[in-house]
């Protein structure tokens, strides 16, 4: 018995000291981001979305529930096709990041900007609040292309949605808010400018691409995108080590958290490369015999090019087989329109 009581009382000190240790650690995270408002840029403070974290993080977390809900609600039913859906919000966001490129160019050359060292500077000079404001568009775009799941969960094309796809869209809302919050202006718009003009390209080609069969033989530059998504993450890392080289007056947390951010991507994008253009590429034979076959099918196939086409990140896609014409219609087959 004393053995036992001995033990019982031994589990209530040590569950009393983790309850503690668990307070603690709740307070002094409290208190730490008290801490960070005070040294937050206040010209965002009022602004949509920037008051605090919460409806951003209720964003991300119904995006990642909609991620498990969607394809069990999809699971019985014909795929949408959204064909004018998908045009209309793909040339708008070419629009919109087009809007944030030239925004962030002529603000920055304003301002007189340096690509190599730029502070940030929290006045209130209209090219420095029209930084911030083109950033924090920037931040609203990214969560904007959640629609880009919503849409591949809706047409039924899983596996578009891939760790990739999920990770680049999830973090990128969330953590520009961080951004946004504390340094909106000085060496954030290099990112955000450069990433903006590819995005620009990028959603010119879903756009085209969702336009149908007779434009799609046309986009034949869809790897060279992913490329340049590659180089760009180079040359992101060689511009925040200069920084951090010339020990720019800029938060050197960021500049180390950035770099272990973009070797994140360059492998996952490296490692999408190789699974879609490089491995198992099919010989000159076999190639051929496969464009023969194509040609001899009737109800049209698409010249190797997947109808998939929208996503902010370059998803490979299988290519869809293409339906035998049966004679007849069946209702209960076709897919839903808009």
């Amino acid at each position: 018995m004393s053995q036992e009581s001995d033990f019982l009382k031994a589990s209530t000190r040590l569950s009393s000291t983790a309850m503690e240790i668990v307070t603690h650690l709740i307070n002094d995270t409290i208190e730490f981001y008290k801490w960070t408002l005070t040294i937050a840029d206040k010209r965002v403070e009022k602004w949509p979305l920037m008051d605090n974290p919460l409806p951003t993080l209720a964003i991300s977390t119904s995006y990642l529930l909609f991620l498990w809900l969607g394809p069990k609600y999809m699971k019985n039913r014909e795929p949408f096709q959204l064909r004018k859906t998908l045009v209309v919000y793909n040339f708008s966001m070419v629009f919109l990041n087009f809007f944030i490129f030239k925004e962030l160019f002529m603000a920055t050359r304003a301002a007189r900007y340096s690509y190599i060292c730029q502070p940030v500077n929290y006045s209130d000079d209209p090219n420095e609040v029209r930084v911030a404001g083109a950033l924090w568009w920037y931040f609203v775009s990214k969560g904007i292309e959640y629609l880009d799941t919503v849409f591949f969960i809706l047409r039924k094309k899983f596996n578009q949605v891939t760790f990739l796809h999920v990770y680049h869209h999830c973090t990128m809302f969330t953590l520009w808010w961080i951004g946004i919050k504390w340094v909106a202006g000085g060496q954030s718009f290099f990112g955000a400018h450069m990433n903006a003009m590819i995005h620009v390209l990028m959603y010119l080609y879903y756009g085209l691409a969702s336009c149908g069969p007779k434009i799609q033989k046309y986009l034949w530059w869809k790897k060279y995108l992913t490329i340049v998504q590659m180089i760009q993450f180079h040359v992101t890392i060689g511009h925040t080590a200069l920084s951090l080289y010339v020990n720019c007056d800029f938060p050197h947390w960021m500049h180390y958290s950035l770099i272990c951010y973009t070797i994140t991507f360059i492998i996952l994008f490296c490692n999408f490369y190789y699974q879609t253009y490089r491995r198992q590429q099919p010989s000159r034979r076999d190639a051929s015999s496969s464009s023969k076959a194509g040609k001899a099918l009737s109800n049209g196939t698409l010249n190797g090019l997947s109808k998939a086409a929208n996503g902010a990140v370059l998803m490979g896609s299988k290519e869809e087989k293409p339906q035998e014409n049966s004679g007849r219609r069946k209702r209960k087959g076709r897919a839903k329109r808009d």
